[in-house]
Parts: structure tokens; C-alpha cells; sequence
């Protein structure tokens, strides 16, 4: 037998429903304050309770989902704080809780008897094998994929098979518009119902980018001939065609037009005719932008709003995130394959000044057990670079200190170190106040737990 309740005459739940929806909220509670952490259990607990939760929880919000290899959660951020600078009412998964428990425990805890949440958005990010256990219950308005690069192999395989997990979850929601990455190849020409545009790069990053030996997806995904390219911006995106089949990047609806600087700390760019800096460094981050940008503008946000917010952009839970260990400013970039890492490398070397480098390397599950993908990262380009000490830690440190010694870097200024206090004790007694962490996901993680644990980070999630 199934009992009904009515709540203030707005929303109709089962009685197996409230209780899943309770027994999630009591869990995140305890969680929270007692725990300090597990952003995924209260959802696993809620959907035991009832499968189908996700539907009720989810109810009346306009859903935005963004999902793809790198960028999600800085993107997400983006776009949740422009809806907010804008007035809106919404929500999001702010601790990088992207699988399918994670996203539910995300809507348990914003979820409130008797109110509704029409005209509310929801900017939630969707670990890519994910897509389709959300899609099952909410039909977003937007989606968005940032990009494809490989990414934890042992888990995802090659990029045509990240994409094919994602198109599980989109060929559920037909309706939902797609706000696509046109720079990156593998998202054209996709045999799907959905109405689409794309953003992505007018101009070159710098002239004469050649494609690396490791990147990504270099042949045509449809002949499998060879990509050409008028330009290149990193990895394997940009400005593509097929000689051999035609094949070639869809017209911009959003582009960046001009690159007017990049700094260590930021950047400023023309977005089709608005001026925007974005005040987080790199390559990546103006793709972020340019992502947000464009489904800001999607949703109808104003522009004014739009450029206020990526102005002022806070760094997020590891991405660029700035760290003060005494009288050192370190900024934590998280790591995690190939295209990142080089990625946050060229943000290193807009450096003039001397600095010292912590590299943290895990291989846990969350990291991706496979760690040879570090011998594609370009690490000889540190040669250059005023870098005095080298920190190394994590679980697999020896195997970045081979790395990094085989790049060319002095093995003398190698410190290697597993215990996080003696390791925060050196980096305290080193010289640089100037101080640059590169770390995979759980190393950022159990790194940032004891720094919290110290007191030099206040907020943990």
C-alpha cells in the first residue's frame, strides 16, 4: 500500500520518499559536523531507501549539467556564481561530488517541504560515466561537454569510449539544447536529435603550435585519416578539418576573438564583442570561461553580470586554489592526465620570478591506478624555469622523482617527502615564499585535510 501526503498543497510524496529524503538529510547532518566529509554517502543511503528519489528531489528545477574531462568543476563554479550575481535562486554540487550519490545528496540537502522550485536552477556537474544515471530522472535545459582527453585509463579507456558513456546519458534527454566545445573534434557531426551550438577559439593561443606526439584524438573520427589545423590551442583542440573527408569544426555561436593577456593570475579576452578577464590563469581556464560564458548567456543572464562575475571568480577546492602556510603563498593546482598537467605547466612558466614546486602523485582509485601517464607530460619545459626547491610526495613519489630527474631538473634540489608534517615543515624552512602544488585528486585531497587540520585552511569542503 502506498500513503500520500500532501504538503502545503505544492508537492505530492510517498511516504517511502519522505522517509528516503529524511534518512539522506540525517546522514549529511552527522556527516557534516561529526565527520567532517562524505559528500556521497547520504545519497547512496537515500537511494536505498527509494531508486527513483532523484525525480522527486530534482523536481521543477532547471537543471544545468556539465560534464567532460577537465574543467567541470571550475566551469560549474563559473556558472553557478553568475546566476547568483544575477539574482537567481540556485544550487550546486560545490564539493566536486559528481557521481550519481553525490549529485542525489547534493538535491536531499537543498530539498524543503512544501517549497517550490520553480524559477530555481540547479548547476550541477556529472562525472562523465554518470550522465546517463541522471538523465534517467531529470531532463536538463542545458548541457554542456568541456572537453575529452584520456583520463584515468584503467577506468574510462581511450576518449571514444568517454564519449560513448556520455552519449548513454544524452540520448535520454532529446530536448535538452547542447552547449558543446566546437575546438574539440570528437563533439561534431553527432547523430542526435538535439538542438546544438558551440564555442571555442577564432584566433590562436601563440603561433605556430604544432600537434604533440601525445595527443589525444589525431585522427578523424570518421575516416580516420590525420587532422589538419589553422591553429591549435592545446592538446588536440582547435581549429580542426579533415583533408581527406571534409569533415570540419562547426561555426562558432561564442568564440574568443582576441587574446589581450595572460598573466600567472589571470586573463582578458574578447568574447565575441564583450571584453571579459577572467581571474584565473591558463589556457583552460579561458575555455572555462568562455563554457560559462556561453551558458550564462544561454539562460539569458545579463552581460553586466556575466563579465562582474568571472572578474571576481574565487579558485575552488584545489583548482588554483590559494593557500597561505605561514609567511608561503601556495596555490594548489589539481593534476590529474596529460593535457591538464601540461596545461598548468605553461601557467608555471608565465613565472619571472624564482619559486619552488611541490609535485604530489597518488594512484588511487579516484587518481586512476595507471600512473605511466606522467611520462607524456612535457616536464622538460621546467628547465627553464627559476625553480629552486623540489618537493615530491604522495604514494607513487619515487616514480615522479624518476620522472622528474629524467626531464633534465637537478636531483639536488630534490626533497622527498611522505609525512605531510615534516613535508609542511620544509616547505615552511624553504627560501621561496613563492610556492606552486601540483597534485592528483586524492593527494590534493588528503593534503588539503591536514593543512585543515592545521588550521591553514578554514573551510574543508
Amino acid at each position: 500500500m502506498v500513503i500520500l501526503i500532501k504538503v502545503r498543497t505544492v508537492n505530492i510524496i510517498n511516504i517511502k520518499s519522505i522517509i528516503s529524503i529524511l534518512a539522506g538529510k540525517l546522514v549529511l547532518f552527522l556527516s557534516k559536523n561529526f565527520l567532517k566529509g562524505g559528500s556521497t554517502f547520504p545519497g547512496r543511503v537515500a537511494l536505498k531507501l527509494d531508486k527513483k528519489i532523484l525525480k522527486t528531489v530534482a523536481k521543477d528545477y532547471k537543471v544545468v549539467l556539465i560534464t567532460g574531462t577537465n574543467g567541470k568543476t571550475t566551469t560549474t563554479s563559473m556558472i553557478y556564481n553568475i546566476l547568483k550575481e544575477s539574482g537567481c535562486r540556485v544550487i550546486t554540487n560545490n564539493t566536486g561530488a559528481n557521481m550519481y550519490a553525490g549529485i542525489v545528496a547534493c538535491f536531499v540537502d537543498n530539498f524543503k517541504f512544501g517549497k517550490s522550485n520553480k524559477r530555481a536552477f540547479a548547476i550541477i556537474e556529472v562525472d562523465e560515466a554518470n550522465v546517463k544515471f541522471i538523465t534517467e530522472h531529470i531532463k536538463p535545459e542545458l548541457l554542456t561537454i568541456t572537453n575529452l582527453f584520456r583520463d584515468q585509463l584503467d577506468r574510462y579507456g581511450e576518449v571514444y569510449t568517454t564519449l560513448s558513456k556520455i552519449m548513454e546519458g544524452i540520448v535520454k534527454t532529446p530536448k535538452t539544447k547542447l552547449i558543446l566545445n566546437g575546438d574539440e573534434s570528437l563533439l561534431g557531426n553527432l547523430d542526435i536529435p538535439n538542438e546544438t551550438s558551440f564555442y571555442g577559439f577564432s584566433v590562436p593561443v601563440k603561433e605556430g603550435v604544432k600537434l604533440d606526439v601525445n595527443a589525444d584524438a589525431k585522427f578523424c573520427k570518421f575516416c580516420k585519416a590525420p587532422y589538419e589545423y589553422n591553429y591549435i590551442t592545446y592538446n588536440h583542440l582547435g581549429d580542426f578539418y579533415c583533408p581527406s573527408c571534409g569533415y570540419k569544426r562547426s561555426p562558432l555561436k561564442y568564440s574568443v576573438k582576441e587574446i589581450l593577456n595572460l598573466e600567472t593570475d589571470s586573463s582578458e579576452v574578447m568574447i565575441n564583442e564583450d571584453i571579459v578577464k577572467i581571474s584565473q590563469a591558463g589556457v583552460y581556464n579561458i575555455y572555462n570561461g568562455l563554457c560559462a560564458y556561453s551558458m550564462a548567456k544561454e539562460l539569458g543572464m545579463p552581460t553586466e553580470a556575466i563579465l562582474k562575475s568571472l572578474s571576481k571568480q574565487d579558485s575552488s577546492f584545489g583548482r588554483q586554489e590559494v593557500i597561505n602556510i605561514e609567511d608561503k603563498q601556495a596555490k594548489i593546482i589539481l593534476v590529474k592526465n596529460p593535457a591538464g598537467y601540461n596545461q598548468a605547466l605553461d601557467t608555471l612558466c608565465l613565472n619571472k620570478k624564482d619559486f619552488s614546486c611541490l609535485f604530489m602523485l597518488n594512484d588511487n582509485y579516484a587518481d586512476g591506478r595507471d600512473v605511466s601517464w606522467i611520462w607524456d607530460v612535457d616536464f622538460e619545459k621546467l628547465n627553464t624555469l627559476p625553480i629552486n626547491d623540489v618537493f615530491i610526495s604522495g604514494m607513487r613519489m619515487y616514480d615522479m622523482a624518476v620522472r622528474l630527474k629524467i626531464a633534465g631538473l637537478n636531483e639536488e634540489n630534490f626533497k622527498i617527502e611522505a609525512d605531510y608534517e615534516k613535508l609542511t615543515e620544509m616547505i615552511k624552512a624553504s627560501k621561496d615564499n613563492n610556492f606552486y602544488i601540483l597534485a592528483t585528486y586524492t593527494a590534493m585531497i588528503n593534503y588539503r585535510k591536514y593543512l585543515h587540520s592545521k588550521g591553514y585552511i578554514q573551510k574543508l569542503w
